[in-house]
């Protein structure tokens, strides 16, 4: 039994695993405190800027995404495109169309489409959301220092504020959102598995006056550039004169580093810059051993660390975090069995292994070809389709159109998926084919009136009654036994006339039922409802 007496969940970190896992919880009505060092999020620290279709379908879920739209300096319908150039006054490449899923027209294959903003611009959104909820308590300037498992199963935190004074909190559950240096993941005696990238890394924020008329190229959401002298990525912040760049093969431990004298080699020329901010890194491909002790659950860059190579470290980090709350809230709430919190590892940590090993393949591939590539200052090379240039363009694709890896993960090994004895589709970072087969996220419909499909689906799991010319099944004994083990189930009927482009449900589901989970992953489908009354007790992890 959980400790009533201790607060619900306890999340350290307020970084935007944190504040997900805070948000999602709060959906779930279950309590939350957050406790965070930092008092001002560091706009000067932009770190990651692509927020993909899979998270900014969770923020519609919370309400949110048209806010991060609101508040992101570029919109999608500005630039989408990625281009790569020999600096940014000189010449086009080649150019990668609608790259991170950033699409001006209504996408099929999601309810949303991806929304470049930087990092801090998504805090402050998802911080201002926190503040609002009457789930969760946020509480700045203060950490956590030491976490102790006391007899009852409950933990306390030991919480140091600003002014040095501390205080424990006791929890039913804690999150580890706390970041690569987690002390949370110390706590539980994980360690991180992996390696570090092949090459040093510089980036750069700065002011460009006057800049932006000059790159010869139309609007794009960034610029590889392969200069003389210096190569790597340059791209605009804001709408006014603020860059962001990453320069790739710079060590700033072996010598004296001139950042200027860099982005004027990325530019072109001697354009009149202003550094803002330097961060010097090396890309990580970490991955914890573990991501659980008893209560203690590891979440986002403290359960891994991902090259930044596609943009999923952060994405990642929002879809732990959104696995484990709704999980946590089931137990919190009675319904959920102790196979559903044992099915967050087994569902999370392989996607992290295979989001590090498709980014980290990028990276050798950076460190390998981009090396050797010489890049004129008079024009293309005639022989650009045959050079090593091309062939490391050729790998940059399932960076830029990754969907694939954005939509076709699937859960089909978790205990707490029933299996048709159907196969998901072979994965491929870049071609997405959606499915129903358990495990596999809920292939996206347009509904009559622009309506999502996800937009219908209910809080906890889903019942889809898929109905045509044949009666609906008999769905009274699923809906007691659900009764029974007190899952939330809200059932919704779909027909051929529900659907925008006339479609059977039937025909792309494959099944007349589908129990659909919180996360719109699906937990079962079939056409046998007593099937189905078995198949509740499994996908509520009992």
């Amino acid at each position: 039994m959980t400790d009533t007496t201790a607060d619900p969940v306890l999340i350290v970190g307020g970084g935007p695993s944190g504040l997900a896992a805070a948000l999602e919880l709060a959906r779930h009505r279950v309590r939350s405190i957050v406790i965070e060092p930092r008092v001002e999020v560091d706009t000067t620290r932009p770190r990651a800027k692509t927020t993909n279709a899979r998270t900014m379908t969770h923020l519609r879920r919370w309400g949110l995404a048209d806010e991060l739209r609101a508040a992101a300096p570029l919109s999608v319908e500005w630039a989408q495109d990625i281009v790569f150039c020999s600096t940014l006054l000189g010449y086009e490449i080649t150019r990668f169309a609608n790259g991170f899923q950033l699409e001006v027209d209504r996408p099929e294959w999601a309810p949303e489409p991806g929304q470049q903003a930087p990092q801090p611009v998504v805090e402050l959104v998802l911080r201002g959301a926190v503040e609002r909820d009457q789930y969760v308590q946020l509480r700045l300037g203060a950490r956590v220092t030491a976490l102790d498992e006391l007899p009852d199963g409950t933990v306390r935190a030991i919480v140091e504020d600003e002014a040095g004074a501390s205080t424990t909190i006791d929890a039913q559950y804690v999150l580890g959102c706390d970041g690569g240096g987690s002390i949370v993941r110390e706590s539980i005696g994980a360690q991180f598995e992996g390696s570090s990238g092949e090459r040093p890394n510089l980036s750069i924020l700065f002011r460009a006056p006057g800049l932006a008329e000059r790159v010869r190229f139309a609007n794009a959401v960034h610029y590889w550039v392969m200069a003389p002298g210096a190569a790597g990525i340059v791209g605009r912040l804001d709408r006014a004169d603020t860059w962001w760049a990453i320069v790739q093969g710079v060590d700033v431990r072996t010598g004296i580093v001139d950042p200027e004298a860099l982005l004027h080699a990325l530019i072109g020329d001697r354009a009149p810059v202003e550094v803002i901010a330097t961060d010097p890194w090396v890309a990580r491909k970490l991955l914890s051993d573990k991501y659980r002790r008893d209560r203690i659950f590891l979440v986002g860059d403290a359960a891994h660390l991902n090259p930044p190579w596609g943009g999923h470290g952060y994405n990642t980090c929002i879809g732990d975090a959104v696995n484990i709350a709704w999980k946590i809230a089931a137990t919190v709430h009675g319904w959920g069995g102790p196979a559903l919190l044992d099915s967050y590892a087994a569902e999370r940590r392989p996607v992290a292994a295979r989001t590090i090993a498709d980014a980290g393949a990028q990276e050798t591939a950076l460190a390998h070809h981009f090396s050797t590539v010489e890049i004129g200052e008079a024009g293309p090379p005639a022989d650009l389709a045959r050079s090593r240039t091309a062939t490391a363009l050729a790998v940059k694709k399932s960076e830029f159109h990754s969907l694939g890896l954005v939509l076709g993960y699937h859960y089909g090994n978790s205990a707490v998926i029933v299996s048709d004895g159907s196969a998901p589709p072979p994965q491929d970072p870049i071609e997405y084919v959606p499915s129903a087969c358990p495990g596999a996220l809920l292939p996206h419909v347009w509904l009559r009136e622009g309506r999502s499909l996800y937009d219908v689906l209910g809080p906890e799991f889903t019942l889809l009654v898929l109905v045509d010319d044949a009666p609906a099944p008999d769905i009274a004994p699923i809906l007691a036994r659900a009764e029974e083990l007190r899952v939330r189930v809200t059932v919704r009927s779909l027909s051929a006339a529900d659907t925008e482009d006339g479609r059977s449900p039937h025909e792309i589901f494959g099944a007349r039922l589908l129990l659909v989970r919180p996360d719109q992953h699906v937990a079962w489908r079939g056409n046998d409802p007593a099937v189905a009354e078995k198949a509740v007790d499994v996908v509520a992890g009992w």
